[in-house]
C-alpha cells in the first residue's frame, strides 16, 4: 500500500510503500520515552520502500538492549518522529511513525509487541470520560 505523510510543521514530507499487515503497537519503554506517550504505533515499509520528498531529517541513534543501533529520524524544527531504521545500506525496512502518515485511520494494528511493558491503565481507556474536543 502506498502512503504519504509529513511532520507537524510541514518541513518533512515522505512517501512509502508499506505492508498493511505489518502495522503494530509497540509498548517498549524506549518507544514510550521517545514518543512521549503510552505506546507507539508503527507501519513497516517494504525493503527500500521509503522516499523522502522534502526536508532533511535529524537522526538520533538509539542503542537497543540487544546492542543493535537504530536510527531515529525526526524533523529538526518541530521534532515530529518520522521513522526508525537499522544501520547500513539500502534496501532496508523503515518503521514509520504512524501519527505522521496521512492514511493513519486506515492502518489498523495487527499486533502488539513488548506488551510486558504496557502501562496497566491502558485497558481502562474505554471507561475514561471522553470529550470530542479540548
Amino acid at each position: 500500500m502506498k502512503v504519504d505523510g509529513r511532520c507537524h510543521c510541514g518541513r518533512i514530507a515522505y512517501e512509502a510503500e508499506i505492508d498493511p499487515g505489518a502495522v503494530m503497537v509497540c509498548h517498549c519503554t524506549d518507544c514510550q520515552a521517545l514518543s512521549g506517550s503510552a505506546f507507539r504505533t508503527v507501519a513497516l515499509t517494504r525493503p527500500g520502500g521509503f522516499r523522502l520528498l522534502s526536508g532533511e531529517l535529524k537522526t538520533y541513534v538509539k542503542v537497543a538492549e540487544s546492542g543493535a543501533r537504530r536510527h531515529q529520524g525526526f524533523c529538526p524544527d518541530c521534532g515530529s518522529p518520522i521513522y526508525s531504521t537499522s544501520e547500513g545500506d539500502e534496501p532496508k525496512v523503515y518503521s514509520l511513525r504512524l501519527g505522521t502518515c496521512t492514511q493513519r485511520a486506515e492502518l489498523v494494528p495487527v499486533a502488539q509487541i513488548w506488551s510486558g511493558s504496557a502501562l496497566p491503565w491502558l485497558g481502562e481507556l474505554p471507561a475514561i470520560a471522553r470529550r470530542p474536543k479540548g
